[in-house]
């Protein structure tokens, strides 16, 4: 089997809607998959599947192996795109070796797996024992499927994750996490008569992956947004009108903006302040955000707005509520052991805003406190806070037997030996646990940069190691 064939499994999989809690036509296309082929197969309540397939001639009698990914992915597009998730094939095109959607999420993660995944069980000649292709749902939402899991759903007692995005790394721990979500409820109030409207926000911003790519210093379009609002309420009164800023808890807010209604002769005092925010925060993040910008500009009249004892102690919070690394690991150099999100603002029917923030860390207790941290500043803003989503993280095993295989799989593949480490993003390995405590695993994929923003490309060349890796590795637990 050579990697042209994931590929090809992997252009099937763009074709196919699922959004995570939509996941129904992919969940088709796999029972489909296994129907076609005669291969036993399992689907549960949550939308798991599980493909069974016998080991090869030889191998019959190896360790059963469970070949894990995810089936959903995270739907993120620019704000000037008509892309439809719930209908339209995913736009990628191939530059410099890469594999890129420009204006939205590709869907390597965890596609590319799952294209490895559906690669093997097609295959004639891969040498392998009993496996296991599990198919989970709602990663990206809350690890739904694999909280989900009953006892028995699977037998293997080894499990590769196939949900890692650097090639050459191994890893075998990753973070926790849990969400904090907070509702500030407002009085809806009628802009004055004379007033003017203007439309501010944040775009461009690189966004990415609130795990993986926390510790990058990259630029927080909410943050932003706030920031100039806060300067803006120190020169002259304004009314908020609408707000709106990220979307997934997962990824790093690309874009924000908000709807201000104030006096008409204050819009040049406005604009001038804008522009300096703007070229301010430009210089800043030239490097980590070289497309971000701002735009300023007049818009229809707002029916109504923040009452602005509300809209004060919202404009207040969203300056002082953190995002990004809160503690490096002590243990694990260049790790980062805690982070928070501030990943999305929204109105709601109700009168209601919401804002959300995710926290990770491989520490069970600074997880919990970042949390509390994040539920105090809120509450003491007047927003009523609730924690949700949590998961919990996985201890790396550095004696583990697959872990040891996979070295040294990877040291006479390649030459060299592959760095072993954690990761601060979540992986569905500590959930497995709670179900599955003598699971003995490991993580490991080809390279994919920008996962969670538009722009996600995967590396070309890293699907061939990961795939001849992957099978290397197979053929050699015993």
């Amino acid at each position: 089997m050579e990697s042209n064939k994931i590929f090809s499994y992997f252009d099937q999989i763009t074709k196919i809607p699922r959004e995570s809690g939509k996941e129904e036509k992919i969940i088709e296309y796999l029972v489909n998959f296994a129907k076609n082929r005669s291969l036993e197969y399992k689907k549960d309540e949550a939308g798991n599947v599980v493909i069974f397939k016998k080991g090869t001639l030889g191998m019959e009698n190896a360790p059963t192996v469970v070949l894990q990914s995810h089936s959903d992915m995270v739907c993120e597009k620019n704000s000037d795109s008509n892309f439809n998730f719930d209908t339209d094939p995913i736009k990628y095109v191939i530059e410099d070796g890469w594999l890129i959607a420009k204006e939205t999420t590709l869907g390597a993660d965890c596609g590319i797996g799952m294209a490895a995944q559906l690669a093997i069980l097609d295959s004639s000649n891969v040498k392998h024992g009993p496996l296991e292709a599990l198919f989970t749902t709602e990663e990206e939402t809350g690890l739904t499927g694999a909280q989900s899991l009953k006892p028995g759903f699977i037998t293997g007692k080894i499990l590769i994750n196939l949900d890692s995005e650097d090639e050459g790394e191994l890893f075998i721990g990753c973070a926790g996490g849990i969400d904090t979500t907070a509702i500030f409820k407002y009085r809806p109030e009628k802009p004055a008569n004379n007033s003017l409207c203007l439309k501010v926000g944040f775009y461009g911003a690189t966004g990415g992956h609130s795990g993986d790519e926390i510790h990058k210093g990259r630029a927080n379009a909410n943050q932003l947004l706030f920031r100039y609002l806060l300067d803006l309420s120190k020169v002259t009164q304004f009314q908020i009108c609408q707000v709106d800023g990220g979307n997934k808890r997962n990824a790093i807010a690309r874009e924000a903006f908000a709807v201000i209604a104030l006096d008409i002769q204050s819009k040049e005092q406005a604009i001038s302040l804008f522009q300096k925010c703007e070229k301010e925060i430009s210089e800043e993040y030239i490097v980590s955000d070289p497309e971000l910008h701002g735009k300023i500009e007049t818009t229809n009249q707002a029916a109504t707005s923040i009452d602005n004892d509300s809209a004060r102690r919202l404009i207040l919070a969203m300056n002082a509520v953190p995002h990004g690394v809160l503690a490096m690991s002590q243990e694990i150099e260049g790790l980062v052991e805690t982070s928070t999100n501030l990943a999305s603002i929204k109105m709601l029917d109700g009168n209601r805003i919401r804002i959300g923030t995710s926290q990770r860390s491989s520490t069970n207790s600074a997880r919990y406190h970042a949390a509390n941290r994040i539920e105090s500043l809120f509450t003491l803003a007047g927003a009523q806070v609730t924690h949700e989503s949590e998961y919990p993280g996985w201890k790396p095993k550095t004696d583990s037997p697959i872990l040891e295989t996979s070295v040294k799989s990877y040291t006479r593949l390649f030459g060299q030996k592959p760095v072993v480490r954690a990761i601060h993003a979540g992986l569905e390995c500590g959930m497995f646990l709670k179900t599955y405590p003598y699971l003995d695993m490991i993580s490991f994929g080809p390279t994919i940069k920008g996962a969670h923003a538009p722009g996600e490309k995967l590396e070309i060349s890293t699907v061939d190691k990961f795939n001849k890796l992957l099978l290397d590795v197979l053929e050699n637990i015993k």
